[in-house]
C-alpha cells in the first residue's frame, strides 16, 4: 500500500481536521499505526541521544512535538474501535493493543531520555519558564518515573511483558463483554410480556429484532450497568427477572466469552507490576499519583459513606415491602429485580411523580437543542450549528460545529445517540482531535450514549436517567472543547482521573433548573411545558432512592478498590470471582441481595478494559467537588454568563496545564466542603 493510497497518511480535506472517514476503510489502520510507531521513534531518538546539554526547548517541547501522526490515527481509530466495533475493526483492535503497549513502553522507559528529564527536573527552579512549562516538567518526570524508567534493564524487560499481556488482556475483556452483552439481549416472543412499556420503546423492542432477523418477535438490549431502566416499568415479574438474570450473567458463563480467567489474570499482572515498580498493590501505585494520594484514603471515604447508605437503603427496602404487600404476598420478598418497579409505585404514591410518565417531555431533540446546547449557550455564550455536510464515523453521528460569542471558532461536537452491536455499553466521551497551541489544533470532542432507537418516523423519548446522562456527558465535551493549552500532554480532559468527573457532574446541576427545565421539557403532543408542580416535586424528591443510588454506586467501588489492593501473593490465591465479590462486599456492609452492585466483575469495563483500575472511586471523590460548586453557583446568582465565565476560564480551560486542585481553589477561593454531598445524597448524620 502506497503512502498516497491511505487516507490516514495525508491530511484530511475536511476542515478542522475532521477525520474523512467515509475514505478510510479498517485495512489502511495497521499500515498507517506502524508508519506512526517508526516515526516517533525516529524523533524521540533524535530527543534521546542529542549532543546538547537538554533544554526545555530540545526535550521536553521536542518530546511534544513528537508523535502528531501517532496521536491523529489513535485518536481516529479508537474513535471507531468503541463505537463502531465491526469484526473487521475487533481483529485490528487485537493486533494493535500489543504494539501500542511496546511503542509506549519504549519511550516512557527509554533511560536516555529520562536523564534528560531529569536533569530538567532537578533545574526547573532555576529556569525562565511558564507555570505551564513548570508544571510540564514535572508531570513528565512523574509520568517516567511511575512508568518505571529508573528501573533496571531485567525489570524492564518484565515491565514490557506484563504490559504486553495486559494490553491484550483488556483488549479481550472488552470484545468478551461486546459479544456476551449481544447474545444475552432478552427476546420476548409476545407484547404482553412488556406490559408497563411506552409504544416508542415496544417500537425500539420490536426494531432490535427486525434487525437481528426476527420479525414479530422484541428484543431487549442490555446495559453496561446491573440494572436496566426499563426494570422500573415492567409489570410483569418474570420479565424484569428474566431482564435482570441476563445483565449479571454477563461474562461469566463457560465458553468462550467468560471474562473470569481474564480478570484474574488481569488482577495478577497489576499486582506484580506493582511490586516490581516498589509499591504495595495497584491501587497504592494507581492513587499515588492522583489527587487521593493512597488507597486509604479512599477506603476512608467509602467506608464513611456506606454505613449511612446501607441504612437507608434498608428503609427503603421496607417501604417497597410494604407497597408491594398491598397486592398480596411477593413469593422471596423485594428482590434486585423488583427494586426499581416499586421504587416507582412509592414514588408515585409518596412523591406523586411517576418517572416512566415524563418521557413524552423529554424528546431526544429537544433536550439536546433546547436543554443542553440551550444550557451551555446561557453560561459561556457558545453556540452550536448541525453541519450535515460533515460526515462522521458512522450515519447516526452527528456532527455540529461550536462557536464563540465573539464569532470565533471553538470546535466540533460529535453526538451519536443510539445504541447498536457494534458499539459498546454506557456511554462516554472522547477526543477526534485534542486542542493545541503547540500543534495548531482545535478540538473535536465525541458524546456516546446507549438510547435504544425506535422505528423510523417514531420520536425519541429519553428516560429520566438518559437525560442526565446526556447532560452528564456533555459537562465532559465542555472540558474537551474549552481546555485551552500550548502543549498536546495537557490537552483537553486529560487531568487526573480522580478529577475527571468533575465537569461531567457539574453540569448535571442544570437539569432541574426551572430556565432550562421549562425551555426543554415540553409534550410531545401538546408542546406544554412540564406542569410545574411536578418540577417542584422534582426538586424536593432528590434524596428519594439515594440509598439504593449510593450503595449500587459504592459497592462497585468497593470491589474496585478490593480487586487492585491484592498484593502478588494475595492475587494469586484468588481463584473464585463470585466468592472473592461476596467477600468483599461483606467487608463493607453492603452484600444486601436486592441491592446489587452497579457492576459485578465479569462485566465491570470501567476497571477490566477501561481507564478506572483503582480509579472507580474517582465518581464519588469528584462529586465533593461537584456538590461543593453547586453550592457557589446557587450563592453567586446560578445561570449566567459571569459564573460560566469564571469556571470556563478557572476550570474548564486550563484543561490538566494546572494541578487540579490548585485551580478549584482559584475558582473557589477554598477547599472543598463534604458536607454539600452529603446533604445532597441524604447522609448527614
Amino acid at each position: 500500500m502506497t503512502e498516497s493510497g491511505n487516507p490516514l497518511l495525508i491530511v484530511s480535506p475536511l476542515p478542522h481536521g475532521l477525520p474523512d472517514y467515509p475514505a478510510i476503510k479498517a485495512e489502511h489502520y495497521l499500515p498507517a499505526f506502524r508508519d506512526a510507531f517508526a516515526q516517533q521513534r525516529a524523533e524521540i531518538d533524535a530527543i534521546a541521544t542529542a549532543a546538547e546539554s537538554p533544554t526545555f526547548d530540545n526535550t521536553i517541547e521536542a518530546w511534544e512535538r513528537s508523535g502528531r501522526l501517532l496521536t491523529d490515527v489513535a485518536h481516529t481509530f479508537y474513535t471507531v474501535s468503541s463505537a463502531d466495533a465491526t469484526p473487521e475493526i475487533q481483529h485490528v483492535d487485537g493486533e494493535l493493543a500489543p504494539l501500542m503497549s511496546a511503542h509506549s513502553d519504549a519511550i516512557l522507559l527509554d533511560g536516555r531520555l529520562y536523564d534528560r528529564v531529569r536533569q530538567l527536573h532537578a533545574q526547573a527552579g532555576d529556569l525562565d519558564l511558564t507555570d505551564e512549562q513548570r508544571y510540564l516538567i514535572e508531570r513528565r518526570f512523574t509520568q517516567m518515573t511511575h512508568a518505571g524508567a529508573a528501573l533496571d534493564e531485567a525489570a524492564k524487560a518484565r515491565l514490557t511483558a506484563i504490559n504486553g499481556r495486559l494490553s491484550v488482556l483488556t483488549t479481550t475483556f472488552e470484545k468478551n463483554l461486546l459479544a456476551d452483552t449481544n447474545e444475552l439481549a432478552v427476546v420476548f416472543d409476545d407484547v404482553a410480556e412488556l406490559d408497563g412499556l411506552g409504544d416508542g420503546q415496544i417500537s425500539a423492542a420490536a426494531q432490535s429484532a427486525a434487525d437481528r432477523g426476527m420479525p414479530g418477535r422484541f428484543v431487549v438490549t442490555l446495559t453496561l450497568f446491573t440494572g436496566h431502566p426499563l426494570l422500573a416499568s415492567l409489570r410483569r415479574r418474570a420479565s424484569r427477572e428474566r431482564l435482570l438474570e441476563a445483565s449479571r450473567l454477563r461474562g461469566s458463563r463457560d465458553g468462550a466469552h467468560d471474562n473470569r480467567p481474564v480478570l484474574l489474570e488481569i488482577v495478577r499482572l497489576r499486582a506484580e507490576r506493582a511490586a516490581l515498580l516498589g509499591f504495595a498493590s495497584h491501587a497504592a501505585y494507581v492513587t499515588s499519583d492522583q489527587t487521593a494520594g493512597d488507597p486509604h484514603a479512599v477506603a476512608d471515604l467509602l467506608r464513611r459513606l456506606a454505613v449511612p447508605a446501607a441504612r437507608n437503603a434498608q428503609r427503603e427496602k421496607a417501604e417497597l415491602t410494604r407497597v408491594a404487600e398491598q397486592d398480596g404476598p411477593l413469593p422471596g420478598g423485594i428482590g434486585a429485580a423488583d427494586w426499581s418497579f416499586y421504587t416507582e409505585r412509592v414514588r408515585a404514591a409518596t412523591l406523586d411523580i411517576d418517572t416512566a410518565a415524563l418521557r413524552p417531555w423529554f424528546e431526544a431533540e429537544r433536550v439536546l437543542h433546547d436543554g443542553v446546547f440551550f444550557a451551555a449557550t446561557q453560561l459561556y455564550g457558545i453556540t452550536f450549528q448541525e453541519r450535515p455536510d460533515l460526515p462522521a464515523y458512522h450515519p447516526d453521528a452527528r456532527v455540529f460545529e461550536v462557536t464563540d460569542a465573539d464569532g470565533s471558532h471553538v470546535g466540533l461536537f460529535i453526538l451519536d445517540l443510539y445504541t447498536r452491536d457494534s458499539k459498546r455499553g454506557g456511554a462516554w466521551m472522547n477526543a477526534v482531535v485534542s486542542q493545541s497551541r503547540l500543534r495548531g489544533t482545535t478540538p473535536i470532542v465525541v458524546n456516546n450514549l446507549n438510547v435504544p432507537q425506535p422505528a423510523p418516523g417514531t420520536p425519541t423519548l429519553l428516560t429520566l436517567d438518559e437525560v442526565t446522562t446526556l447532560f452528564h456527558e456533555f459537562g465532559h465535551a465542555l472540558h474537551g472543547l474549552f481546555a485551552t493549552v500550548t502543549y498536546p500532554t495537557f490537552a483537553g480532559t486529560n487531568v487526573f482521573r480522580d478529577f475527571v468527573e468533575f465537569p461531567s457532574q457539574v453540569n448535571e446541576m442544570w437539569i432541574f433548573r426551572p430556565e432550562i427545565l421549562t425551555n426543554y421539557a415540553r409534550h410531545i403532543e401538546t408542546d406544554e411545558p412540564l406542569p410545574a408542580s411536578i418540577i417542584a416535586r422534582l426538586e424536593a424528591s432528590s434524596t428519594f432512592n439515594q440509598g439504593f443510588a449510593t450503595s449500587e454506586y459504592l459497592a462497585a467501588a468497593w470491589l474496585d478498590l478490593a480487586w487492585h489492593s491484592l498484593s502478588v501473593d494475595e492475587a494469586r490465591s484468588v481463584s473464585d470471582v463470585a466468592a472473592f465479590e461476596a467477600a468483599a462486599l461483606g467487608d463493607i456492609g453492603l452484600d444486601e441481595p436486592a441491592v446489587p452492585t452497579r457492576y459485578s466483575s465479569t462485566y465491570f469495563a470501567h476497571i477490566f478494559s477501561g481507564g478506572y483500575s483503582a480509579g472507580y472511586y474517582s465518581y464519588i471523590w469528584s462529586e465533593v467537588l461537584d456538590a461543593d460548586t453547586v453550592e457557589w453557583f446557587d450563592d453567586n446568582g446560578g445561570l449566567n454568563r459571569a459564573n460560566g465565565d469564571r469556571f470556563r476560564q478557572r476550570l474548564l480551560g486550563v484543561g490538566g496545564s494546572k494541578d487540579p486542585l490548585e485551580a478549584y481553589r482559584d475558582f473557589r477561593g477554598r477547599d472543598a466542603r463534604i458536607d454539600p454531598l452529603l446533604a445532597r445524597r441524604g447522609l448527614q448524620p
